[in-house]
This record gives C-alpha cells, structure tokens and sequence, in this order.
C-alpha cells in the first residue's frame, strides 16, 4: 500500500507482476478495514513453488540415478560375458 502513495497501480503492476484488479481489491480492503486487510500468511507460495521444484529435482535425481544403477549392471553382465568369451578361446 505504500508504493501506491508514490506510484501509479500501473507502475505496481509492472513492477511486482500482478493484475491491476488484484491491486484494486487490496487497495479496497485495506481501507474498508486496514487491521483484517492482510491476515493471510505472508509469500507462502514462494516457499510452496521452492519446495515443489527441489521435490521435482529430487524425483529426477532419484530417476537419473536409477537408471544410471541399471546401466553399470549391464555393463557389468556385458563385460563378464566378454571375459568368458576370451577366456573359453
């Protein structure tokens, strides 16, 4: 609320990513009761969009290292066939 003393809704808009009737509501809220205009919980989203993406990254992780395990092992198998091979000529 306090940028908007200083700048357009535009210019806050513009500058934090949100639409003009988001801004609005707020604004209307506010001065229709400023002490339970903004009782939720803050930027909670920011913390629910990081974890989402470290649990993306940790599926990932897991999925790469799954398949990175199932390509040693055969790996493995195709070398010990190729060492039967010399060894039985």
């Amino acid at each position: 609320m306090q940028e908007l003393a200083t700048k357009s809704i535009a210019e806050v808009c513009r500058e934090h990513n949100l639409g003009p009737s988001l801004i609005t509501y707020w604004k209307r809220n506010y001065e229709e009761n400023p002490a339970s205009a903004f009782a939720g919980h803050g930027n909670l989203w920011k913390d629910d969009a990081k974890f989402a993406e470290r649990e993306r990254l940790i599926g990932q992780l897991y999925a790469e290292n799954d398949f990175l395990k199932k390509a040693l092992e055969r790996l493995q198998q195709l070398n010990a066939e190729e060492r039967r091979r010399c060894n039985s000529k």
